[in-house]
């Protein structure tokens, strides 16, 4: 047997065994939804060694996705840690033997408090199982481990089984994509269904170029290269916006009109109608989005508010810059 091979053994090992947990699963998974779905406090997931490192991984996918979770290690669970655990909270726990010493040690305390026990068991007769309240099946016929000892195949189905639960109780709660976008700020798709328009643009008398209609093609030029954004706003003293003018309708300008377009004022040059004006309150991908689907796109944008007063302009760089 080649070393592809063996590794391809040991996957195909893993899939079976969840694929046979899959199989396997009845009116108690149903029951463990039922009593994570009525959680009023949070969910307590425990174990030790590598059953406590999927323990902790599946409190993890259980608060991102809309379930407050924490991990509690059996051994800090006995010298004070218990004092997390509430009558309304909910205990995960795994243990492929269900005879783990430190977790034994602490169920006394947790039937104590009357709190419900979902246990991933790989025995079924085990004190664990035999103590919870639910026992979802996690046997395994053997471990990926070429001598059969390293825990491997036991923790996969575990971790397995904990993303069933998380998964279908999310579903269950109709979790969305504005929920999790909530719980991930900092990723992509978080910041896709939080930022705003007026969280990336240029705002203030200081950033945003401005000049009135009957300005000179100097004068625009002048605001345009002091602000630096390659466009500057046409309004009145009441900033209600009244056109666009860009680098490109300055060329544009100049090509048609020579020398005569010093004599040409920003009424004459701007675009009365610019092709994108954004609010400042709209998703500022949804701003990407509507300036890069024109088959010219945009690289500039003017924002106003409700009475078309011009409060800031957006550049799709600004929007690039800030992860979307």
């Amino acid at each position: 047997m080649t070393w592809t091979e063996f590794a391809r053994e040991t996957l195909e090992v893993e899939a079976a065994a969840i694929s046979r947990a899959s199989a396997r699963l009845d009116d108690r998974f149903e029951r463990a939804l039922e009593l994570l779905d009525r959680c009023s406090g949070k969910v307590i997931t425990t174990g030790v060694g590598k059953s406590g490192m999927a323990a902790r991984k599946i409190a993890s996918t259980l608060t991102s996705t809309g379930c407050p979770a924490v991990f509690l290690h059996p051994s800090e669970a006995m010298h004070g840690d218990l004092g997390i655990v509430a009558r309304e909270d909910v205990v995960i726990a795994l243990s492929n033997s269900g005879e783990s010493d430190e977790l034994l040690a602490i169920l006394p305390a947790l039937l104590a408090r009357s709190v419900p026990i979902v246990a991933l068991a790989g025995n079924l007769n085990s004190t664990l199982a035999q103590k919870s309240d639910v026992v979802l099946d996690a046997t395994i016929e053997r471990e990926a481990c070429p001598l059969n000892l390293a825990p491997t195949t036991s923790v996969i189905v575990a971790l397995a089984l904990g993303d069933a639960l998380a998964m279908t109780l999310q579903r269950r709660r109709g979790f969305r994509e504005e929920d999790y976008a909530l719980n991930h700020p900092g990723g992509r798709l978080g910041r896709r269904l939080t930022l705003h328009v007026r969280d990336v643009m240029r705002a203030g008398d200081d950033n945003v170029p401005v000049v009135k209609p009957d300005a000179g093609l100097m004068e625009i030029l002048r605001e345009i290269s002091a602000k630096g954004l390659g466009a500057t706003c046409v309004a009145q003293d009441d900033w209600i916006l009244s056109g666009l003018i860009t680098d490109h309708d300055i060329r544009k300008t100049l090509e048609q009109h020579g020398t005569a377009a010093l004599e040409l004022a920003a009424r004459d040059i701007m675009n009365d109608s610019p092709a994108v004006v954004l609010d400042p309150d709209q998703l500022a991908f949804e701003a990407l989005q509507r300036m890069e689907e024109r088959a010219r796109p945009i690289s500039i944008a003017p924002v106003v508010d409700r009475a078309r007063k011009c409060v800031g302009m957006l550049r799709v760089h600004d929007l690039v810059r800030a992860g979307l």
